[in-house]
């Protein structure tokens, strides 16, 4: 017996999966496929995997196989314009793929998709002017992704947002000059990422926060000649970051 006849008498008996495969026997013989390793018939993503890198001419035939991972494997590997069909998919790893790979022209029709992680490979990609279109999103994921790309002349709609997160987020881009508007914020962290940023006239008034960590804050960015109360503030931290200032502001 040739050492082919061998290979592929070993391939047809491994996990039967080599019995009726249209690649059996030349992928085997070839070393493009390897039963239990690299077999697009098996319902292991791995095995799948690894065929579809050896063989992506492949990919596109099974672009609508029944086997939804079989489907999200193959449009990793297959030609961008031959995926379009799978924005609709019917299970969502399969469309996470897609927002992945799609032209950003094409990801407009996947900003209502029902997919959280559809929607955030959507709002890292799509173009900055379209951006707007996911600021309301249910998800406060999706509405930070979009705080953090947005153009700075649309960062205050996000302001008002109700989740902390977002609007810390936002506090980390407006311009300096814009941050009144989050000095008042409910959460504290929020306005001690405001204290961080403020021009000197905002961190004077913070200066005067409730939470110690806001004063703290705003101690680096405040003028001097409004420190000295904070000598005596009941927080170490603000205490010692003040005669810091202090210090290094006299002539040596």
């Amino acid at each position: 017996m040739t050492s082919d006849a061998k290979k592929s008498d070993a391939g047809l008996g491994r996990l039967g999966l080599c019995s009726g495969c249209s690649f059996f026997p030349d992928y085997l013989n070839q070393h493009r496929c390897t039963p239990g390793d690299a077999c697009i018939r098996a319902h292991s993503g791995r095995q799948i995997d690894r065929f579809l890198r050896n063989n992506p001419e492949q990919a596109e035939n099974y672009l609508a196989d029944l086997f939804w991972e079989r489907r999200a494997i193959a449009t990793r590997y297959a030609a961008v314009d031959a995926i379009f069909a799978l924005k609709s998919d019917p299970d969502e790893v399969v469309r996470r793929v897609v927002a992945t790979r799609l032209p950003v022209e094409q990801l407009v029709a996947m900003i209502g998709d029902h997919d959280r992680e559809v929607r955030l490979s959507v709002a890292t990609r799509l173009p900055e002017p379209l951006l707007i279109r996911l600021i309301d999103d249910a998800d406060y994921l999706i509405r930070a992704t979009v705080a953090r790309r947005l153009p700075h002349g649309q960062l205050a709609k996000l302001a008002k947002d109700p989740e902390r997160e977002v609007r810390k987020v936002v506090a980390s881009r407006l311009p300096a000059f814009a941050l009144h508007m989050l000095a008042d914020d409910p959460e504290p962290e929020v306005r001690a990422v405001v204290a961080e940023r403020a021009l000197p006239g905002l961190a004077v008034t913070l200066l005067q926060d409730e939470e110690w960590w806001v004063r703290l804050a705003a101690v680096g960015n405040a003028p001097l000649e409004f420190l000295a109360p904070l000598t005596d503030d009941p927080e170490v931290e603000v205490r010692e970051a003040v005669l810091a200032r202090l210090a290094a502001s006299k002539p040596a």
